[in-house]
């Protein structure tokens, strides 16, 4: 009897621990997202930039 309520505990914590890895990586996947969203809108704001000061040059 005492076996078998440890195996339950186990598997109660290993369902745990996954789900917490799974949440964990899931949360890391979305800051990676937004933060390569965030470089590329940095990315582009720079390249306008540049060809603004460009133009204005030209001029």
């Amino acid at each position: 009897m005492a076996d078998n309520y440890l195996e339950k505990q186990y598997d109660a914590y290993l369902l745990h621990k996954e789900a917490k890895e799974k949440e964990r990586r899931l949360r890391f996947q979305k800051q990676l997202k937004a933060y390569k969203a965030r470089l590329e809108k940095e990315k582009q704001a720079a390249k306008e930039a540049a060809a603004g000061e460009h133009d204005a040059q030209e001029s």
